[in-house]
């Protein structure tokens, strides 16, 4: 069981992955025992009454024990827990959604539809960035919903102090159709050919980096369409290569469950597990959820590099210079940016794939088409403009 079907050279193959080997990981229960502080366990995922255990927080060796056992759930155990009551005043919720409301109609005039990462256009309602929107709409509010302890804890339980939170609103109306099957941020965001160049310990990292969570806006009964997840799928190793395939993913949609909730409950899961937003077949419920990406601190490089500057200067010489390709590309990763995040997705969103083209895409086209260098410019400082405006 759990297999690490890799190939001599060290990399997870899609095709060496074996579905046998997820299942049995899967079937797995949760032992009431390993979670003593949850409220009850439903469909394996442990269930927190935070109105019971707020008191927890307010002492550090009783918020780290509560906060070692949601680190546990997520690394070893069923991968995800709710949290009831994670807001003890829902009245920031609702002043949260009349703005989140104000700004999807606002954005919708001034640029029609959005974009999504797993979900066709125009099936839902979605806010990139949230998390600033908010702010600059009403910093009050801002502050008030994010003054919240809990979700503090639960960020800080996976990645330490110094996380960087991101949000991004998701509102999926009645008959909204649900996505397919995914892991998320990095690894998952990567195509399946993307994934197989990263060796097989990155694959083990991926999850460490960032963590999901969602804030639920108003009651999200199963008929609304709930998060779909898959328990303990998480600790599955190679699945960012598995998870494409059609045996991964009738396997998930055959065995999922999903979790009813309340206005401020919170959902955590580990970014590895097999997730999917559900089908709204309500007749009346707008489905809103405020989804956070929150990232570790230490994803970031040791100094400040203008790389837009050393792509325009090297331009020339990655042109006329003989270089046999494994050279060029050695030179082309020292100069450009070769990952197309972060960015702003509103101006920059991921059209017909799950992230948009990156700058080392940008200079190896140029090079390819022997473009100019006023056009290599402009091209690069539009990008530049649209993960930034």
């Amino acid at each position: 069981m759990n297999k690490t079907p890799k190939d001599a050279a060290g990399f997870y193959t899609e095709a060496g992955c074996d579905l046998s080997d997820f299942v049995a990981l899967t079937r797995q229960q949760t032992a009431p025992e390993t979670v003593p502080m949850a409220a009850e366990v439903s469909h394996k995922i442990p269930v927190y009454d935070m109105a019971q255990r707020r008191d927890m927080l307010e002492k550090p060796l009783t918020r780290r024990a509560l906060m070692a056992e949601w680190a546990q759930v997520l690394q070893h155990g069923a991968g995800v827990f709710v949290l009831r009551h994670a807001y003890a005043d829902t009245s920031v919720i609702d002043a949260a959604t009349a703005l989140y409301d104000r700004i999807i109609a606002d954005e919708k005039v001034a640029k029609g539809t959005a974009a999504d990462h797993f979900a066709a256009a125009g099936s839902n309602d979605r806010i990139w960035n949230s998390l600033q929107k908010l702010c600059e709409a009403d910093p009050d509010v801002f502050v008030r919903y994010f003054a919240n302890p809990t979700i503090d804890a639960a960020c800080e339980a996976w990645l330490g102090p110094n996380y960087q939170m991101t949000a991004q609103v998701n509102v999926v109306h009645p008959g909204g159709s649900a996505q397919q099957a995914h892991r998320d941020y990095h690894l998952g965001f990567q195509t399946t050919q993307a994934c197989a160049a990263y060796p097989a310990h990155v694959h083990d990292l991926s999850p460490l980096m960032t963590l999901q969570g969602g804030i639920a806006h108003g009651a999200t009964p199963l008929e609304s369409g709930p998060t779909k997840l898959l328990p303990f799928s998480q600790r599955y190793r190679p699945g960012y290569t598995a998870w494409r395939r059609d045996d991964f993913r009738s396997y998930f949609e055959e065995h999922h469950v999903q979790l009813p909730l309340e206005k401020g409950d919170a959902l955590f899961f580990n970014p590895a597990l097999f997730h999917a937003a559900g089908s709204n077949s309500s007749r009346d419920i707008h489905r809103m959820v405020n989804l956070l990406q929150v990232s570790s601190p230490f994803g970031r490089a040791m100094e400040t590099v203008d790389r837009t500057k050393t792509s325009l200067l090297a331009f020339g010489s990655l042109k006329d210079l003989p270089l046999a390709d494994a050279e060029l590309h050695a030179a082309i990763a020292a100069t450009a940016e070769g990952y197309p995040f972060p960015t702003n997705l509103d101006n920059d969103p991921p059209v017909g794939g799950l992230a948009p083209p990156s700058q080392q895409d940008v200079l190896k086209t140029a090079i390819a088409e022997s473009w100019d260098q006023p056009r290599l410019e402009a091209a690069l400082k539009a990008q530049e403009a649209r993960k930034t405006a």
